[in-house]
Formats: structure tokens, sequence, C-alpha cells
């Protein structure tokens, strides 16, 4: 498909605030794409008059799921969606980690808390979020002794009507903080190292905790951990024009996937090489 137009789309809330965009802006307008960065909630758009949609800074969604929801569907029905929507709700909602699980990719433990039942929290610090979010939005940390803050917490997000999730704070976040793997279309690209300020028995404000990033060099366990995760997605939904793979170090040494996202994740392009924004261009035009 041969494509001379292109919606980039963000939030109201998010103009401005996306790091990559930029850089991504520029790559596709060296293709000859003619690029319009577009809020999803604006209802003055024709999303028909645009050859493809790609999601980029609609980091509000969870705040107004079904709506999102609503508007993939149609916008999916008129032009051509980036990523697929079959693959977007499959990745809006963690229970993913369980099918990836399932499939023998490595995952960080998690259990989740369905409306109804009471959570277990392990021992030792662990860290409670939301099975649909955004942007560390809905997530805290815990240690001995918060637990009924932590179960205040679980309460909250089922009286909002989600699913809590539980897992073990993985020591490694705290010395070396997680590290997400980027594919573009299909292909390993770059990796960053990322260090996220998730608060502790608090939630973040903001529409997304403050991050400090870097470059990194992926290792080659790192690189099959990621690509053995995005084979399971592969095989499910076809090939992606891009994805994020975010990797922590176990106790063992060995990598866990923690997310797999493939709606509207952060590219880490400041923290790649030259080259990246013009792979993720041709990812989006090709």
């Amino acid at each position: 498909m041969t494509i001379s137009t292109l919606a980039w789309v963000t939030t109201h809330p998010a103009r401005g605030r996306d790091d990559d965009e930029p850089l991504a802006l520029a790559a596709l307008l060296r293709t000859g794409v003619a690029v319009e960065v577009v809020d999803r909630d604006d209802a003055g758009v024709d999303w028909a008059a645009f050859d493809r949609a790609v999601l980029r800074s609609t980091w509000d969604y969870a705040d107004r799921l079904p709506a999102f929801l609503d508007w993939l569907a149609r916008v999916d029905g008129v032009t051509d969606l980036v990523n697929p929507l079959p693959a977007v709700r499959w990745s809006l909602d963690k229970h993913y980690l369980r099918e990836l699980a399932d499939a023998g990719v490595p995952v960080t433990p998690t259990e989740f808390v369905p409306p109804g039942t009471a959570p277990a929290f392990p021992a030792g610090r662990f860290v409670v979020k939301s099975a649909v979010g955004a942007g560390s939005r809905g997530t805290s940390t815990y240690r001995p002794g918060q637990e009924d803050a932590a179960a205040d917490h679980v309460g909250g997000l089922h009286r909002s009507g989600q699913v809590p999730l539980v897992q073990p704070f993985v020591p490694s976040v705290a010395t070396d903080g997680e590290w997400p793997l980027v594919f573009l279309g299909g292909a390993f690209s770059h990796a960053a190292s990322k260090r996220v300020a998730v608060p502790e028995a608090a939630l973040v404000q903001d529409l997304f905790a403050q991050e400090e990033n870097a470059a990194h060099t992926a290792t080659a366990e790192q690189v099959q951990v990621a690509g053995t995760a995005l084979d399971v997605v592969t095989r499910r939904f076809g090939p992606l024009r891009y994805a994020r793979v975010d990797l922590v170090r176990a106790e063992d040494g060995t990598s866990q996937v923690l997310e797999v996202e493939l709606v509207e994740p952060s590219l880490f392009l400041t923290c790649a090489d030259p080259a990246a924004p013009d792979r993720l261009a041709a990812a989006l035009t090709g």
C-alpha cells in the first residue's frame, strides 16, 4: 500500500510532550508523505482523509477507555490504523502477560485481582497497578507494613471498574531500571534504559510518571527474550510496524518481560542511533 497522507495521532494533554515527535516528523517529511498532528478526540477531523492513522501519544486513553475503543473502531473502519486494531486491543490489557507466560516467555510474576476478590500481597516490596494503564498512572509501590494502603489502592481500582494486578518489586529496578527494546517493521532497532519515578504508596498525578532515559546497548540475551515475546504477538496478529518490549532483570540475572507496548509506546528516538527515525519512517510508510 502506497500512502501519501498520514495522521500522527496525539491527544490535547500530550501536545508538545512527546520527545519522539520532532525527530519522527522530520523523518516522515523526508519520505515525501504529508503528515498532520491531530488530536484523537477532535470532532472536526476527517479520518477518512488520511491514508494511515498512527497512534502515538494518546496517553490519556485509560481514563476514557470506552470512548477510546469506540474511536478506534470508527477510525479503523475508514483508514489504515497503526498498529492494527486487534493488536491494539490485545495490548491495552495486561492480561496478555498470561498468554506470554503460557507460551514460555519469561514474564514478571503477576497476579490479577478481579472485582469481588481480595488481594494477596507478596512478601517484601511489591507493585500494584491497573491492568489497563499508560505512563505508570494507577501504579504504586509498597513496602511491608503498607498492606492496608495497598488494599485501599486495589479497592479504588475496583470501584472505578478496573482490574488491578500485583507484582513483586524486582530489586534490579531500583539499581538498573528497565530496558525498553524497540522493534520497527518487525526487526530489532534499538534499546534504552529507563528509570521511572513510580511513587511509593501514592499515585502519579500527571499524564505520565517522570523518567530518566539513556541509550543502552542491548545484550544478545535481551534481544532474544524480547524477540521471543514479539514472536508470540506476530504469530497472532502478523507483522507490526512498531513494538516495544520492556525488560527487567530477575534475581538470577535473566531477563523478564514487564510489558509489551503496541498501542502508543514512547520509542526513545532521542536515545537511539541517528538512523532510527528513518527506520521508523520507513516502517510507517511502507
